[in-house]
């Protein structure tokens, strides 16, 4: 039995956890078995880059963060362009597979690198897929591997935040990871006690930020924080066109780093108040994968080397109902599983008197 594995896209906590699940399983199943890891992602398989991975590989890696095959971004849309060289990169691929005589690829990736995943699946290759995303975006599966870790990261941030900003009596803006989704922000902010959590699914009003953050001055509150997704849009935003707002965000900004900086100087305009910023950015992807993660990467893993030995290809391990299940690739690849503002959650945030931002 040979055996590819990589991992594409962004980064993030237990990809090494899944690994090791891959690995250890298929070593345990089959008798004979080569395990070849491509290096950076998809561009290991487009350029040939790999290297014969060993039991020892998957020992000690279990509670570490990042790949230890790196990874890369190799975006969907750009990939029936050729390289600067002229060189197919679908064609590539599968001359790889077909030279190393793989009989099975496990990808570990994100929605981007899943569409990948189910191109190659159509083109005759034999496909295992593992949803990794810090977003939990992934259509599908309840859950993404990465997504708790993240929120552990982010809530934290939003706690250290609390003691300076009760301290000046300040308002302080978070923003939190998500350009289409927003579920990482949503958890974080419960989690971390934030007061506004604006979401991409959501659209704010500016206006009713600052009418939630004058009544809890006015209910004695020396200072609020707000949890926003870097995707977050106003109301105003929302009406416009994908086109005309592009050019808005890009035109924005010049004069604002990100939507957390537009927001705070708006406020500071309407209220007066003292705004300050922070963004975790990266730490959201980084550090040690939290105890949740560990376990549920150690489990896809697992059921991905199932998958191969019993020859079924072209799926994506699945978190559904606390059980892994397979579903296929061509059901999920391109699709998105966005914050649903009727869900339950989002409403029982709202007892709690969280503000959305989009109250009349």
């Amino acid at each position: 039995m040979r055996v590819g594995i990589l991992t594409s896209g962004g980064d993030c906590q237990a990809l090494n956890a899944t690994m090791r699940g891959v690995g250890k399983s298929l070593f345990n199943l089959f008798d004979n078995v080569e395990i070849y890891g491509f290096l950076d992602g998809y561009r290991g398989l487009i350029y040939d880059e790999y290297r014969r991975m060993e039991k020892s590989d998957f020992s000690g890696i279990l509670t570490e963060g990042g790949t230890i095959l790196g990874t890369s971004r190799t975006p969907f849309k750009l990939i029936h362009e050729p390289d600067v060289n002229g060189l197919d990169k679908v064609e590539a691929m599968k001359h790889t597979y077909r030279k190393l005589r793989l009989d099975c690829l496990v990808v570990l990736g994100g929605n981007g690198s899943l569409k990948t995943a189910n191109l190659l699946s159509e083109e005759g290759l034999n496909i295992v897929a593992c949803p990794k995303t810090i977003d939990n975006d992934l259509y599908g599966t309840d859950m993404t591997f990465g997504f708790y870790s993240a929120v552990e990261v982010a809530t934290n941030a939003i706690d250290c935040i609390h003691t300076t900003a009760a301290s000046h009596g300040r308002v302080f803006i978070v923003e939190i990871m998500g350009h289409k989704v927003g579920l990482l922000t949503l958890y974080a902010g419960l989690a971390g006690g934030a007061d506004i959590i604006l979401l991409p699914e959501i659209p704010y009003n500016v206006d009713s930020v600052c009418k939630k953050l004058a009544e809890r001055h006015a209910g004695g509150s020396r200072f609020s924080i707000i949890a926003i997704a870097e995707g977050a849009i106003s109301e105003e935003d929302s009406k416009l066109t994908k086109k005309e707002l592009k050019k808005k965000i890009a035109e924005e900004r010049k004069l604002h780093p990100s939507v957390a900086y537009k927001l705070a100087k708006e406020i500071e305009e309407k209220t007066g108040a003292e705004v300050r910023v922070t963004v975790p950015g990266h730490t959201q992807r980084g550090g040690h994968p939290v105890p949740y993660d560990r376990v549920f990467a150690t489990r896809i893993g697992a059921e991905a080397a199932r998958l191969i030995k019993k020859e079924k290809f072209g799926y994506m391990l699945a978190l559904k109902n606390t059980e892994i299940v397979a579903v296929p690739l061509a059901d999920i690849a391109g699709k998105l599983k966005t914050v649903d503002p009727e869900s339950g959650i989002v409403k029982e945030a709202r007892l709690l008197g969280i503000s959305f931002g989009d109250e009349k």
